[in-house]
């Protein structure tokens, strides 16, 4: 089983044969909001374990603070912290779960004012999000990480490798298109493949389940037999790896 928390994914079509993937995507949660449902989401005395948890949060804690004190905005100590905590609630769950965290990624501040136009909500308006403070954000999770051992993705770093990322990564500044998606995806798939885990969660090492070929399959054009078209990809739009 494998658990995305937080990160509202839709790239997750390669593993759907190889695991049960297990969506908890929670629209404008911060770490904060996290800490107390970590044991309902993930109880420790639950009979089965999550072989993988991939968690985000940062992109709302790093929103800048509100005259009124009531946006997201989760100071970074506290958010360094709040990472922690949730880290070692992961951690402990079982020796064989494995955790990756996802570091807040950039923002299109021009593009985030050109939404804010068209957004009839004026608290949403007032929101201060901006690239620099997503960045360091960022640092602190990468740092706390490898303070921690742990598996991190790096964002803010790798969007913005990208040539045309300001333009081709967000659907309104702040949520990732289909090409940002694909990033994460890639980004994911690469921690899996090198890392040094028993047993291995990338999917080329994941056996499919219900693979064995089916008398009701496709006809072979060859001869008197039948296709499996549980390995097929030609159909999907991106070939991962």
């Amino acid at each position: 089983m494998i658990v995305v928390f937080s990160w509202r994914f839709n790239r997750i079509e390669k593993n759907l044969k190889e695991a049960d993937i297990v969506l908890r995507g929670y629209s404008g949660w911060t770490s904060r909001c996290a800490l107390p449902v970590l044991d309902k989401v993930f109880p420790k005395d639950a009979g089965v374990q999550p072989s993988l948890v991939i968690v985000y949060f940062g992109g709302n804690d790093s929103i800048g603070p509100h005259p009124s004190g009531l946006s997201p905005h989760v100071p970074l100590s506290e958010y360094v912290e709040n990472m922690r905590k949730i880290a070692t609630h992961l951690k402990g769950l079982s020796e064989t779960t494995r955790v990756i965290f996802l570091g807040a990624p950039p923002v299109n501040e021009a593009l985030i004012e050109e939404s804010k136009r068209s957004i009839s909500c004026t608290f949403l308006k007032e929101l201060a999000r901006t690239n620099e403070l997503c960045g360091k954000y960022s640092r602190a999770l990468i740092e706390l990480c490898r303070e921690m051992d742990l598996k991190v993705i790096d964002l803010w770093t790798a969007i913005q490798k990208k040539d045309d990322w300001l333009t081709t990564c967000f659907t309104d500044g702040i949520h990732l298109s289909d090409e940002g998606s694909n990033i994460v995806t890639e980004e994911i798939l690469t921690v899996l493949k090198e890392a040094n885990w028993e047993p291995s969660l990338h999917w080329e090492s994941m056996a499919t389940e219900f693979s064995e070929i089916s008398p009701f399959g496709p006809v072979n054009s060859h001869g008197p037999l039948t296709l499996n078209p549980s390995e097929w990809d030609f159909h999907r739009n991106v070939q991962w790896k």
